[in-house]
This record gives C-alpha cells, sequence and structure tokens, in this order.
C-alpha cells in the first residue's frame, strides 16, 4: 500500500509528512509513505493526502502550474482522499478569495468571516481565526474512531466552507456562529483545520485514514 502526499509547492508538507509517518506507527498497518510532486506516483498510490496552506489564488495556480491538476481530480474519483486546510477549500466551486475557482468536486463556496464579530462576552474576534476550537461530529463516519466528540483541533483561516448540500456535513465549529469544518462523501474526506497541528486528535485521523477502506 502506498499513500501519496502531494507536493504542489504550498503546504506545510514536513510537518504534514512526519504526523503521518507518526499516524502509520500507531496503525501498526505496512505502508509506503511518501511526499510528490511527480503525476504518475501520485497515480501509483492507493491514498491520497491533499494539504494545502497559504492563500487560495496561489495554491491553484501552483496545482495547475505543477500539473498535478488531472492526477489530483483522478484521485478524487476513486481512492481514499483527504484534503487539508486549503487542501480541502480547493475541492469546492468557488473561493470569496481572490475570487477563485475551485476543482468543483463538492458543489458550493468558501466564504470569508465577517469583520467586526464578537463573542458571547463582547470580545471582538480577529480574523483570521487562529487556535484551537472544539469539533462536534455532526455525522457518524469511520474517520472519527476513538475520537470522541468534541475534541479540540487547530485552526488558522479566514475563510470557511459554505456547502450547498448539508448531507457533505461531518463535522461543525464556531466562531461565533456555527460553520462547517468537517466535509466528506463517498472516498472523500477533508478538514478546515490542520491535522498535522492537532496532536492527538490529528493522529488519530490520520491513522483511521490509513486503516481506511471506503
Amino acid at each position: 500500500m502506498k499513500t501519496a502526499i502531494i507536493d504542489y509547492g504550498m503546504g506545510n508538507l514536513h510537518s504534514v509528512l512526519k504526523s503521518v509517518q507518526a499516524a502509520q506507527k500507531m496503525s501498526g498497518s505496512p505502508m509506503e509513505i511518501y511526499l510528490t510532486d511527480q503525476p504518475e506516483q501520485v497515480a501509483a498510490a492507493d491514498k491520497i493526502i491533499f494539504p494545502g496552506q497559504g492563500a487560495m489564488p496561489d495554491c491553484m495556480a501552483a496545482l495547475q502550474r505543477s500539473g498535478l491538476r488531472e492526477a489530483v481530480a483522478d484521485g478524487l474519483k476513486n481512492k481514499p482522499f483527504f484534503g487539508i486546510c486549503v487542501g480541502a477549500q480547493l475541492l469546492f466551486e468557488h473561493s470569496e478569495e481572490g475570487d477563485t475557482a475551485g476543482l468543483g468536486w463538492f458543489e458550493g463556496e468558501v466564504r470569508r468571516f465577517a469583520a467586526n464579530q464578537h463573542d458571547a462576552g463582547g470580545n471582538r474576534l480577529k480574523v483570521p481565526h487562529m487556535g484551537w476550537n472544539t469539533v462536534r461530529q455532526t455525522r457518524p463516519h469511520p474517520l472519527f474512531a476513538d475520537i470522541a466528540q468534541d475534541t479540540r483541533f487547530y485552526f488558522v483561516h479566514s475563510y470557511y466552507f459554505a456547502p450547498k448540500q448539508q448531507e457533505i456535513v461531518l463535522g461543525s465549529s464556531e466562531y461565533p456562529h456555527e460553520f462547517a469544518c468537517i466535509v466528506g462523501k463517498d472516498n472523500v474526506f477533508a478538514t478546515q483545520f490542520h491535522t498535522e497541528k492537532s496532536h492527538d486528535g490529528g493522529l488519530l485521523l490520520l491513522r483511521n485514514f490509513l486503516n481506511w477502506r471506503p
């Protein structure tokens, strides 16, 4: 079994690699895990992890420039696929960030948090949303195995998922209003938060992904 972590020049790649390697040890299953910017190596993988960090227009341009867009599109069709942060946002049709077209795998868009929002105590909320937030699992999923409801995960983002179809929403968080932070359908699972920065919860998600047979 092979898991490819896609390197299109944007993302916290070495942290992602280390966390996936740690998750592989937890899983106990033999698997080759590698970073790659080569479409043929993505095509040869059994599973795909699609990280991303930074501005969506830059990430989309880098994906196109690298020649990996078609390999990503093919992987979405028939392989276990895990999108992280901007790598998850890219799966939607459109983002308000730079008025950018995404891959269109999920219907919906990516919207910016409104300015001048306040929490229940009247404190102004900064954008980007940065730090640890609880995540509510809204639908059962195999990747939630051994992860308690309301586990905290680490976020760094100014934009959030706004899917057209609520049935793809698997988890939500609040800032200050509820927003979707995990989406998925069939062989695709994607998180707004950074699994590689989320300690035990993030490692369990990655372990469960490596063991997943959708």
